[in-house]
């Protein structure tokens, strides 16, 4: 999303530094050899988990473990390099009269660390897509920006939240504690925000919409959750049970997926040049909908009745739930085969997409053919079209 829309969002030729843009594409795939080799080895790939800490990735590692640490530093280098390039990108080729006032919100999110790298471009998307299909402009951009900032520097002090049960002083369990909850104070602005911006909008419900909406609503109860699990005290009996995968889902599927969904169909008449089928994707959402409610929703239960998470078999009184589990698992991941047939139809072919197929959409994207040119603005845009592109409040 981002090397393909920044550009064209700040009227920019293409990415400030497209050799080393290529440099970090190409270093991923080989990260991802190395670390898929450790599965050959003679001792076997890495066993302790994905937070890999000490003591347990020290004492239980084994040959494969260098590799392993070797092919994530590799990929930090690559992500580094991505990132460099968009804030290059972001602070050099705005087009003149483009203040970072005047930025499209998607600009300014393009996140770090893990997991806000994951949800924040997704805030991005959807405070998009929301003032386009509820023809307004968005509600409080500049609280929204400000929000966004709050969110990228409290995710760098919050990581021991995973760790409340591990022994840790009782100064550190409420430090973390606190900077966790406080998350929730800007995230809520953005929620706010969004019903705001749709309050009273005159709302189409296009695919982009729809998956919208239901990120706005699912979010906020993956948000809900994870304001639970930040109590420390409360967090001893939530920890490492299913009420933990339960709330994660929310957040990272529901959140970050429904998302990029959203913005694929947003943005896919842009890249392809065709209007996709509606239909199919309809069903995508709604099959996507159900099935990932059926999914998470029943492991919130399971959590909160004990069933601890990684195990690879339960007690009886948990049959139940995980049957409905299993059933949702199974759908949601065979509705995900309606969205690659959408995606590979409208490549293919359809009705020819105009420049601007949404007339809620505002953006200096929508001033370009589509499918979009590589080289988007070889000469700067005009300050009209910059104005008009403007997501700030008058």
């Amino acid at each position: 999303f981002a090397n393909w829309m920044i550009p064209m969002m700040i009227g920019a030729p293409d990415m400030a530094l497209p050799r080393m843009n290529n440099w970090s594409f190409w270093i991923l795939p080989f990260a991802f050899a190395i670390l898929l080799s450790s599965f050959f080895m003679e001792s076997g790939a890495p066993n302790f988990g994905w937070t890999f800490y000490a003591p347990l990735s020290t004492t239980y590692s084994n040959g494969s473990t260098a590799f392993f640490v070797f092919a994530v530093h590799i990929m930090g280098i690559s992500s580094i390099m991505g990132a460099i390039n968009i804030v290059v990108t972001i602070m050099n080729l705005r087009a003149p009269g483009m203040t970072y006032m005047k930025m499209p919100l998607f600009v300014w999110t393009f996140g770090h660390p893990e997991v806000y790298i994951m949800f924040l471009p997704a805030f991005g998307i959807v405070s998009t897509t929301i003032p386009a299909f509820s023809r307004k402009r968005l509600f409080g951009y500049s609280s929204m920006v400000y929000a966004t900032s709050s969110i990228a520097l409290l995710s760098f002090i919050v990581w021991a939240h995973h760790m409340f049960t591990t022994g840790m002083p009782l100064f550190g369990e409420l430090f973390f504690m606190y900077c966790t909850m406080l998350i929730a104070v800007p995230t809520g602005v953005k929620v706010f925000n969004w019903v705001a911006t749709m309050w009273r909008g005159s709302l189409s419900f296009e695919t982009p919409m729809l998956f919208s909406i239901a990120f706005v609503i699912l979010f906020t109860i993956g948000g809900f959750s994870g304001l639970m699990l930040a109590m420390t005290p409360v967090d001893f009996q939530y920890h490492d049970t299913y009420f933990v995968v339960a709330h994660f889902h929310y957040v990272l599927v529901t959140g970050s997926l429904f998302s990029i969904y959203a913005g694929a169909y947003f943005w896919l008449p842009k890249w392809t040049g065709h209007m996709y089928n509606d239909t199919l994707s309809k069903w995508h959402f709604w099959c996507s909908l159900i099935s990932v409610n059926l999914l998470f929703f029943p492991m919130h239960f399971l959590g909160l009745a004990g069933m601890p998470r990684r195990i690879p078999d339960y007690a009886l009184q948990f049959a139940d739930f995980n049957k409905w589990v299993s059933i949702g698992g199974f759908a949601f991941g065979l509705s995900q085969l309606i969205f690659l047939a959408v995606v590979i139809k409208c490549i293919r072919g359809g009705e020819k997409a105009p420049a601007k197929p949404w007339d809620g959409a505002i953006g200096l994207e929508w001033t370009v053919a589509s499918p979009a040119p590589y080289h988007t603005f070889s000469t700067p845009p005009p300050q009209k079209d910059i104005d008009n592109a403007d997501q700030h409040e008058h």
